[in-house]
């Protein structure tokens, strides 16, 4: 398939446009020849060069990514950044990153991906970022407590804060980054909420409020919508791999 086929599909699926002025990714294709043929893709949480180098093992075209290379800012191609960018072009891997829209959309994202592994019941769009829904929240299919929900989701906690009931059903998602949304979660009275990194910050906003909030890392939670969208490429024809880079944050 040719690569600029492949982009515009992703861009579409994922409303890339519509991010624009609320993410300081650069949402789309950051490295690559339109021209030039995809036959495997490769799918991972980071750009990063043990990323880039399992991508081009697995005999991958192009590399699919939750965190790409540039942040809004220009960046000088020196040092590490030159590095990254020879490789990529050495070993004519392309380079594709979705930031926010992977976490936000609707049926692939990282959090309703999430809220589907825990089979949440009535699920809505949560805590918005930058005038974007960037979560979503929902009901469990009935009470449970704040360890079961970590076994549901197959994930070891990084950081648990349980201060508030002990059995939950109300629960709000938002992956990464995102510990301060938990007052969103205590705005509209959840029993728990998710995210990737702990924050010292909000330890006492918890415990002042009876809120309970479960940590799973950073890269732990982004794993979702990248495999979600793994599988949705892999209908198109194309082989598809996960390269797994844990970092343990």
């Amino acid at each position: 398939m040719e690569l600029k086929k492949l982009v515009d599909y992703l861009d579409d699926l994922l409303n890339v446009k519509d991010f624009v002025s609320a993410d300081v990714s650069l949402n789309g294709l950051q490295v690559g020849d339109v021209d030039s043929d995809v036959r495997r893709v490769a799918f991972a949480v980071d750009a990063c060069m043990e990323s880039f180098k399992k991508a081009v093992d697995c005999g991958a075209q192009l590399l699919v990514v939750h965190h790409g290379l540039f942040w809004g800012r220009p960046v000088a191609v020196t040092g590490m950044h030159y590095q990254r960018i020879s490789f990529l072009v050495e070993h004519g891997l392309a380079l594709y990153a979705c930031h926010l829209p992977l976490d936000a959309h609707p049926l692939l994202g990282n959090n309703v991906q999430m809220a589907s592994a825990l089979g949440l019941w009535d699920v809505e769009p949560f805590s918005s970022y930058h005038g974007k829904m960037i979560g979503c929240k929902g009901v469990l299919p009935k009470s449970l407590s704040v360890d079961q929900v970590c076994k549901m989701l197959n994930r070891t906690a990084n950081a648990k804060l349980e201060f508030g009931r002990k059995l939950c059903r109300t629960v709000g998602i938002v992956s990464g980054s995102a510990a301060t949304d938990v007052i969103c979660a205590m705005d509209e009275n959840l029993d728990l909420f998710i995210t990737g990194e702990p924050s010292h910050q909000v330890y006492h906003d918890c415990e002042e409020n009876g809120m309970n909030m479960l940590c799973l890392g950073h890269y732990d939670t982004e794993t979702f919508g990248v495999k979600a969208l793994l599988g949705d490429v892999g209908k198109m024809g194309l082989d598809t791999c996960f390269v797994d880079v844990p970092t343990g944050l």
